[in-house]
């Protein structure tokens, strides 16, 4: 299958996910049941990458049919790139869009230099080749392209399946595997969930393959936006919210605990409380599978949540 056909059935087609029934011997109505993709259309061929390798900008676009009314375009609009014929470019090849937006630091890796990040923006198809130049229609477009986007060939690209596995254990304890952290999510969204794309700091240099699953987990307790106070409801000097008149809330809801065997000593807190876990426990809070691997991270798809997932989410190989 040549790379057009590859990249047509993706963005065209939706790949087999569900139970087809079909008729045998034209008396029993019987079920097929499909591999699912674990990664569709925009997801497999525009989830973009975080890399370390130089990309070629020789080829651009450099020019839309219609730039005296837009700026950026989109599916079905013609554009023009700074290469033809020369470059040994033909009718109908299918050629990718990204752009290359700078390198990538963050707070939650312990990695220096993670590389720079690579949006992939969709793919054209070229209507009209000359020696130095050609004209391409949109085929497909995950973001609008603008004059200025890099264009280089397409490489087929495999989704892994869904495998039959238990279910998810929000209290499974560490596996000694390699850990890192998700630093940042497609579209810089912070409230992560089931079928975002990730990206993690574990790459080919942590053994990390397409197909893997990741747990992603955090610290109990943590997770939040905002830190919450944990100052107590009421002052230790405090015995609750009673009325003057009937004195009634010593023992209310609202009233301190206190530590003494027998109900005297101090009044205890929730920080006092915590504090007896030392080592804070884990909590699993979702799932990844791999869909590429570069050498110093990884661009994952979010298959299973537990709850809401967060940029600096710890994960691990499973």
């Amino acid at each position: 299958m040549s790379i057009k056909q590859v990249f047509s059935a993706v963005f065209v087609s939706f790949a087999a996910t569900v139970i087809v029934p079909s008729v045998a011997d034209g008396q029993t109505l019987n079920y097929v049941q499909r591999p699912i993709a674990v990664a569709e259309r925009n997801n497999l061929y525009c989830a973009g990458l975080v890399q370390t390798s130089p990309v070629d900008t020789s080829m651009q676009l450099v020019g839309g049919h219609e730039e005296q009314e837009q700026f950026v375009y989109s599916e079905n609009n013609y554009v023009y790139i700074n290469a033809g014929s020369d470059q040994k470019l033909n009718v109908g090849d299918v050629l990718s869009v990204i752009r290359p937006r700078g390198k990538v630091s963050s707070k939650w890796s312990s990695k220096g230099n993670l590389g720079f990040y690579v949006q992939e923006i969709g793919a054209i198809e070229l209507v009209r080749v000359k020696a130095d130049h050609s004209v391409a229609r949109v085929k497909v477009s995950c973001d609008n392209f603008v004059l200025g986007d890099v264009v280089q060939p397409v490489e087929a690209r495999k989704s892994p399946m869904h495998e039959d596995r238990p279910a998810l254990d929000r209290f499974a304890d560490p596996n000694g595997k390699a850990v890192g952290h998700l630093f940042m999510a497609r579209g810089g969204v912070e409230l992560i969930t089931r079928d975002n794309i990730v990206y993690v700091d574990l790459g080919k240099e942590d053994n990390v393959q397409v197909g893997d699953h990741l747990t992603v987990f955090r610290k109990l307790g943590k997770g939040n936006f905002f830190i919450p106070g944990e100052g107590e409801t009421v002052a230790s000097s405090d015995e609750g919210y009673e009325s003057d008149k009937y004195r009634g809330g010593q023992f209310s809801n609202q009233a301190p605990r206190n530590s003494g065997k027998k109900g005297g000593g101090s009044a205890v807190s929730q920080s006092s409380a915590k504090s007896k876990l030392d080592n804070r426990p884990r909590k699993v809070v979702g799932e990844l599978v791999v869909l590429s691997v570069s050498d110093r991270t990884a661009t994952a798809v979010v298959v299973r949540t537990g709850m809401e997932i967060h940029p600096g989410d710890w994960v691990e190989v499973q």
